[in-house]
């Protein structure tokens, strides 16, 4: 392996391993509305994606993004998407239920096969077949044991499978994009904001105290930071192998949630589990096989 293709990997599983450890992050922000958390995160994640793109690709960087067609409603739709997920995702962690939201990011990725299947007319293996079965037999057991859907889990990942579905249809770069999106989610984000530094005690950083304050823009670089390391990343290091760096964002929100949070975790939630991670296993291992039996692009 090159040295840049090893960059590119340890970049790829900083940027993972972040994301898995973001409910440790959003915790010590649990005495913070969710909703004004996200409208932080939106702003000072604009501000230094904006900054970082300003950077890279001068002042023009906005209007040579939007200047493609239909882009500029595509990457709207996608915005208010990942605004709804960072939501309920910083709410759920809030909450308790840190072990669910690790549930949606693993149900993600079969998902993701399915609006494949349904919207973009693509064609499943046998096997990613059973891997989509053995998943939705694992969601059906949960609803049966606990008596409703894990919402949390299936609105997670409907709403970040439909956001990657738009940011694939999208042809942008992966920081210009966000730094679009971040541009459409400024001004209402601003102005809930400046509705809170007018309408609660504690101001702009109402219930966070200086610590939290310093949390709430920091939060912002959290945000900008791991995609910028995976868009760098995907450009060197073989997608089957960020297929399968994936999952490592979820296995350590659920291991966080279980062992740190100490969220329960039954044996009825067990086989549940069991049966999605099987569809897990199952839909790699296909993925593998899949790419080692392609022929090698030529020279």
């Amino acid at each position: 392996m090159s040295t840049r293709d090893r960059r590119g990997l340890w970049m790829a599983i900083g940027a993972y391993a972040l994301w898995g450890v973001m409910p440790l992050y959003w915790h010590l922000l649990s005495a913070v509305p969710a909703l004004q958390i996200v409208l932080h995160r939106i702003v000072w994640s604009a501000l230094f994606v904006g900054g970082y793109l300003l950077w890279r690709d001068g002042r023009h960087w906005l209007r040579r993004t939007l200047a493609q067609p239909r882009l500029w409603w595509m990457l709207l739709l996608s915005g208010l998407l990942i605004a709804c997920n960072w939501g309920l995702y910083i709410w759920a962690v809030n909450a308790g239920h840190v072990v669910e939201s690790a549930l949606g990011y693993f149900i993600n990725p079969l998902f993701n096969v399915l609006l494949g299947v349904l919207l973009l007319r693509e064609r499943l293996r046998p096997l990613q077949w059973l891997a989509v079965a053995l998943a939705a037999l694992g969601v059906l057991w949960l609803a049966l044991q606990h008596g409703r859907l894990p919402w949390i889990a299936l609105a997670l990942a409907a709403s970040f499978g439909l956001y990657g579905l738009l940011r694939k249809l999208a042809h942008v770069d992966a920081v210009a994009g966000l730094g679009v999106e971040s541009a459409y989610l400024l001004p209402p984000a601003l102005l809930g904001l400046a509705w809170y530094a007018l309408h609660t005690p504690g101001g702009l950083f109402a219930g966070s105290g200086a610590g939290g304050a310093a949390l709430l823009v920091f939060g912002g670089v959290v945000t900008a930071l791991p995609l910028v390391g995976f868009a760098y990343a995907v450009r060197r290091v073989p997608l089957a192998t960020i297929g399968l760096l994936q999952y490592l964002s979820p296995t350590l929100q659920f291991l966080i949630g279980v062992f740190v949070f100490g969220e329960p975790f039954d044996r009825t939630r067990l086989v549940g589990f069991a049966c999605i991670w099987l569809a897990l296993a199952v839909f790699a291992a296909d993925g593998l096989r899949r790419g080692r039996a392609a022929p090698a692009p030529p020279e």
